[in-house]
């Protein structure tokens, strides 16, 4: 299982600049950080999203990167927490986590406006094992 998801998304500069604005009226981070730059038209968004399992007493958290560069958006997430091993394997499955929730967003919003998707692909371990 990967924890770090990255998708670019490409689309009229217009509908890109709403999506941040969904995802957070759709679902509320704990922490926000918004950043815009004064010289270009570019946005950075950091939303920090923590969620209480209360079947293994731990905390999940999504630290979610949003770059917003006119004709793209790219979003980072990144899940940590929670434990892993016996005790964690056996816990129900079907529960949605706020990780399956933002990804789910960042689809269907991506398939209603008619915007392009692209999952960016782990690059770093090709780079390893050829050094090895």
């Amino acid at each position: 299982m990967k924890s770090v998801s990255k998708y670019i998304i490409y689309g009229p500069g217009s509908t890109l600049k709403r999506m941040p604005a969904q995802l957070f009226e759709n679902f509320e981070p704990k922490y926000l950080y918004e950043y815009n730059s004064s010289k270009h038209d570019d946005q950075v968004h950091v939303a920090v999203y923590e969620e209480y399992e209360k079947q293994i007493n731990a905390s999940v958290t999504l630290t979610c990167i949003i770059t917003f560069t006119g004709k793209k958006t790219r979003f980072e997430l990144k899940k940590t927490g929670g434990r892993m091993g016996f005790r964690g394997s056996s816990l129900d499955e079907e529960k949605r986590t706020v990780d399956d929730e933002v990804v789910d967003f960042i689809l269907d919003f991506s398939k209603r406006f008619g915007l392009t998707i692209q999952e960016e692909q782990e690059q770093e371990q090709k780079v390893e094992e050829d050094e090895s």
